[in-house]
């Protein structure tokens, strides 16, 4: 780990107007700098770059952060590359972290050992980039697919020829299990002896290559189709330890650029119609990688863009990975993001359409796909009849768990309604009804007490709470100690990890959006559960010092830990829940001020940071309303 406030003395020498301009066009206004905001597509500028706050804010899609961050968000670096850059630039040296050098170099070598598989896939390749153009037959496939050297090239494609053995002459040593672990050969044990020479032969055989590239542009993995007839269709690489299907999206390293252009991220279901696209003027579409959409997939598509338009055919299987990307998008909608679902006719994919009909009839299609609001309610009323008080009771019973997904905000009050007056009632009794049904479940956690009647005069994250449930709230603290908001969420998680699973979406991202170490820690603690099931304080301890997460981590993480490890236990009559509740309220509520003072410093006047300033004033007065609802 990095000792502590290394990162807080490396943004001080930092200009952040330096680092954001060398990928953003600013210019002055004000005391601040403005221009087009490099996370989502906007012809307007709403992006400020604040040099005396040392940090950057979008008033359209609501990015923010400091330098690091930026990078982090639009270069797709790992944390500990973006401080290294930063502090190059800047002529620092980073300084040895102070775990055990032991630790230290098992965490090097996993990440060297990640670096090596990625440049053995680079290698397999070049060599299917270069067999392509020997191959007259594929390339005569792909020409009848209309496509052209140049995006063939801009995509890597390649071709894998026949036979077994292609790759023994590639890498000297065909019986490196660097090979088989990276996906591209397969080891069988002949007859299943115990002991038997094993047999080894290519995954990939007679296939159009495409390679899968991270973000940063390395590659961690390939799909391959068939010329001919065969099955599989398309055939991926197996999850490696650099490639894991639910998270990376096939074509994103490629449309980066696109996605801010066209201004929406375009999801298809095959390479083939990725690259088809982007031969016809989307560069902006992306395809799953032989999985459902998850939600992974969609919060990587909002780090680049705020509106997504998912493509599929209008057959039943269709329908069926529609409703998969619908339950996977809910937990991401929001007030400000657009998720729509395009229906092409049974007889087209998006590659087909636009060769038969061109862009212009493709690009009407995509301004007619169907909000999210709209796909709920019709997956919701699959079946139902709502002539008929049964088939009411039918969409709104199975509308239930759908709505549960959505975030707080306007939009999830606008399908509440709704959803109310389609199935026949008022929208307060249905949301009663539904919050009655919740809190009849087991586990149903308890509500969380409201916060303070207004927000507070200072900035409350750095102090102990002042409130009226000060006393009940308030953590307890070993003398010398100093404890605030973001240290006791931080130690209420460290000792009941499962805590985060019952906390939204919108939750999740306030704590994860916190600035360093604590942004770290909680993306810490959420991969933790992720990955390994809700474990013990001990148990997450024991991974804080594990693998690829030094990488990724904020290097602030272990001095975190020791410090909310401080913290004494809870008062036998307070709940953890609870208590996490009312400490999220008050960040709610020092979130919501701090960004009004930004607009009302930056002095933005554009219809975004107007808009954006309403919806945080009537958020101010909902919080103060629930408040002395609460009182």
């Amino acid at each position: 780990m990095l000792p502590q406030g290394f990162i807080q003395d490396l943004l001080a020498r930092v200009d952040i107007v330096d680092v954001v301009g060398r990928q953003v066009e600013l210019k002055k206004a004000g005391i601040n700098h403005k221009g087009l905001c490099p996370f989502h597509g906007e012809k307007t500028p709403s992006f400020i770059v604040s040099p005396t706050r040392q940090t950057y804010h979008c008033f359209g899609c609501g990015a923010h952060g400091d330098a690091i961050r930026f990078l982090v968000e639009q270069g797709g670096l790992h944390f500990m590359d973006a401080v290294r850059d930063l502090a190059q630039q800047v002529g620092v040296t980073v300084p040895e972290d102070e775990r055990k050098p032991e630790d230290r170099e098992r965490a090097a070598q996993e990440r060297q050992h990640q670096v090596t598989l990625s440049d053995v896939l680079a290698k397999a390749g070049d060599h299917w980039r270069a067999q392509l153009k020997a191959t007259p037959r594929a390339v005569a496939y792909l020409k009848k697919r209309g496509l052209t050297g140049e995006i063939a090239a801009r995509f890597g494609m390649g071709y894998a020829p026949e036979g077994w053995r292609g790759l023994a002459s590639v890498f000297p040593k065909y019986d490196d299990p660097l090979l088989a672990e990276a996906g591209l050969v397969i080891v069988k044990d002949e007859e299943g002896d115990e002991g038997a020479e094993q047999k080894r032969y290519d995954r990939f055989r007679d296939r159009i290559m495409f390679p899968i590239r991270s973000v940063k542009g390395d590659v961690i993995g390939f799909g391959g189709r068939v010329l001919d007839a065969g099955e599989p269709k398309y055939l991926n690489s197996p999850e490696t330890p650099v490639f894991v299907k639910g998270r990376e999206l096939y074509g994103l390293y490629e449309a980066r650029q696109a996605l801010r252009t066209k201004g929406y991220a375009l999801v298809v279901e095959g390479y083939m119609d990725v690259v088809a696209l982007a031969q016809s003027g989307f560069a902006n579409a992306v395809a799953t990688l032989g999985t459902a959409c998850t939600a992974d997939h969609v919060a990587k598509l909002f780090r680049f863009t705020d509106a997504v338009v998912f493509s599929f055919d209008g057959d039943a299987a269709g329908r069926r990975a529609a409703g998969r990307a619908l339950e996977a998008s809910l937990p991401h909608a929001g007030d400000t993001r657009s998720i729509r679902f395009l229906f092409l006719p049974p007889e087209h994919d998006p590659d087909s359409f636009v060769r038969e009909n061109g862009p212009e009839a493709f690009d009407q299609a995509v301004a007619g796909a169907l909000p999210l609001s709209r796909m709920l309610l019709q997956t919701a009323g699959e079946g139902a009849d709502l002539a008929t008080p049964e088939g009411r009771a039918r969409l709104l019973a199975q509308a239930g768990p759908l709505f549960a997904l959505l975030p707080a905000g306007l939009l999830r009050e606008q399908i509440l309604a709704e959803l109310a007056q389609a199935g026949g009632l008022g929208a307060e009794q249905l949301s009663r009804l539904w919050g009655e049904a919740a809190a009849r479940r087991p586990g149903a956690a308890r509500q969380a007490p409201p916060a303070d009647d207004a927000p507070p005069a200072d900035d409350d994250r750095g102090a102990r709470p002042s409130s009226r449930h000060a006393q009940r709230f308030a953590p307890r603290r070993m003398p010398g100690a100093t404890t605030n908001l973001l240290d006791r969420a931080a130690w209420l998680l460290l000792q009941h990890v499962a805590l985060w699973d019952e906390l939204g979406p919108e939750q999740h991202e306030r704590l994860a959006g916190q600035p360093a170490p604590y942004g770290g820690f909680f993306a810490w603690i959420e991969r933790c559960l992720h990955e390994h099931g809700p474990l013990s304080r001990n148990g997450l301890l024991e991974h804080l010092h594990d693998g690829e997460e030094h990488a990724e981590v904020d290097p602030g993480l272990n001095a975190l830990v020791q410090r909310v490890s401080q913290l004494h236990d809870l008062d036998a009559e307070v709940q953890p829940m609870p208590e996490l509740q009312a400490v999220l309220q008050r960040l709610h509520v020092q979130q919501v001020k701090d960004e009004l003072n930004l607009i009302i410093e930056s002095g933005e006047l554009s219809d975004a940071a107007v808009a954006r300033r309403n919806e945080l004033l009537a958020q101010q007065q909902a919080l103060a309303r629930a408040a002395r609802s609460g009182a």
